[in-house]
C-alpha cells in the first residue's frame, strides 16, 4: 500500500495516531508522544529520539528532537537531500533552557515545541507554547515573546526576550520548492552516535535501518558526514563550512529563498565567488556597510558575512529571524576561517 494513495489511507493513518492530520490538537499531550509527566519529554516506544551533528543556532536554546513514523512505514534515504518521509510523519522539536548551562541535564524550562506534520498536502507547521507550570503546551499560531534567564557557560547570568515565531514565519526557514521542508534530516547531519536515557547507539542511521525505518540505506560507513563545528580536531575550513551549511545553506542555495542573492552557503558549493569569496553584494546599502565583498580573504572585519551575523539590527542581521543574540562562538570560528584565507 503506497502512502500517497489518497484520503482513505490518510484517514487510517490519522486513526492510528489518534488525531486528524489536518487539524492539530489544542494540547500537546493529546498527541500521545510522551509517557508519564509530559515535561520529562520521555517518548513512547516507536517515537525515535535523534540528534544533529550541528544544531542550528537559536539564541543558545537547547533542543530535544524526535521523529514518529506511522506504523509499518519507512523514510526513504537520499544521498544529499532531506529524506523522503511518508504521510503521517511527525517531526518534534522541543526548545528549552537549562537553568545552568554547566549542568545541561539539570533543571530546565521548556518554552516551545515545534512540530512538522507530513500531510497529503505536504508539511504543515504545528507550534505549541508551554505554560509556566510546565504541565502542558498549547497550540498557538500567533507566536509570543518569553523572558528567559540562565547561567551561561562562563558562570555569568544572561537573559533575553526569547521570540517564539508565529506559524507563518516558519516558511522563512523551511520553505522549499513552494512548500515547507525539514532542514536537518539529511544523512550528512545525522551520521553520528547518540545516547538517550543512558542507552548508547553507535550510529543513529544504522539504528534506523535496523529498525526498518529507513529504505534504500547503504550504510553509515559510505554516507556523507559533516565535521562538528565545535570539534577542534577537525580543520577550521571543514568546521566553518559545516556551520554555514546547517545555519545558512537551506536558504542560501540555488533552490532556496535567498537564491537571488547569488550567495550559496550550502556544503556542495565549490565555486569561490558563489560561496562569497571576493563576491560583491547584489544590492549595496547599509546591510553591507559599504564593504566590497561577502567574504574578504584574510579580512574578517571587511567581510559582509561577519558584519551581518554580528548585528542585531533587524534591517542588517542574518539570519533575519530566529535570534535575539549573537552566536559568539560561531562568529569566532568564521572569523578564524576567513583570517586563514590567502588574500
Amino acid at each position: 500500500m503506497h502512502l500517497q494513495s489518497g484520503g482513505i489511507l490518510t484517514h487510517i493513518i490519522a486513526s492510528l495516531l489518534g488525531f486528524h492530520l489536518n487539524k492539530p490538537p489544542q494540547k500537546l499531550s493529546e498527541l500521545g508522544l510522551f509517557k508519564g509527566d509530559i515535561k520529562n519529554l520521555e517518548s513512547h516506544t516507536g517515537i525515535i529520539y535523534y540528534e544533529l551533528i550541528n544544531p542550528l543556532f537559536s539564541d543558545y536554546a537547547y533542543k530535544i528532537r524526535f521523529v514518529k513514523l506511522p506504523p509499518g512505514t519507512q523514510a526513504t534515504y537520499h544521498e544529499s537531500e532531506v529524506f523522503d518521509f511518508p504521510v503521517g510523519t511527525l517531526l518534534i522539536k522541543n526548545f528549552y533552557y537549562p537553568q545552568d548551562f554547566r549542568i545541561p541535564d539539570g533543571a530546565r524550562r521548556i518554552l516551545e515545541t515545534r512540530i512538522l506534520a507530513k500531510t497529503e498536502k505536504g508539511w504543515e507547521a504545528w507550534p505549541y507554547l508551554w505554560n509556566e507550570e510546565q504541565s502542558e503546551a498549547f497550540y498557538d499560531v500567533a507566536g509570543k515573546s518569553v523572558w528567559v534567564s540562565w547561567i551561561h557557560f562562563d558562570g555569568k547570568k544572561r537573559s533575553i526576550n526569547y521570540v517564539v515565531p508565529n506559524k507563518n514565519q516558519c516558511k522563512q526557514c523551511h520553505e522549499y520548492k513552494g512548500g515547507l521542508s525539514p532542514i536537518g534530516l539529511a544523512a550528512r547531519h545525522l551520521n553520528k552516535p547518540i545516547t538517550y536515557y543512558g542507552q548508547t547507539v553507535p550510529n543513529q542511521l544504522d539504528f534506523w535501518a535496523t529498525m526498518g525505518l529507513l529504505k534504500d540505506f547503504p550504510g553509515s560507513e559510505v554516507c556523507e558526514k559533516l565535521a562538528a563545528w565545535d570539534d577542534p580536531s577537525e580543520s577550521t575550513e571543514d568546521r566553518a563550512r559545516s556551520y554555514l551549511d546547517i545555519n545558512c545553506g537551506h536558504c542560501h542555495r540555488p533552490e532556496g529563498q535567498a537564491s537571488n542573492s547569488g550567495l550559496f552557503l550550502n556544503i556542495r558549493e565549490q565555486v569561490p565567488m558563489r560561496l562569497g569569496i571576493m563576491k560583491p553584494p547584489v544590492a549595496a546599502g547599509r546591510a553591507s556597510a559599504h564593504m566590497k565583498f561577502s567574504i574578504a580573504p584574510g579580512q574578517p572585519d571587511q567581510s559582509i558575512l561577519i558584519y551581518r551575523m554580528a548585528s542585531l539590527d533587524p534591517g542588517i542581521m542574518m539570519p533575519e529571524m530566529g535570534r535575539k543574540t549573537v552566536d559568539e562562538e560561531g562568529i569566532k570560528l568564521l572569523r578564524q576561517w576567513i583570517s586563514q584565507m590567502k588574500n
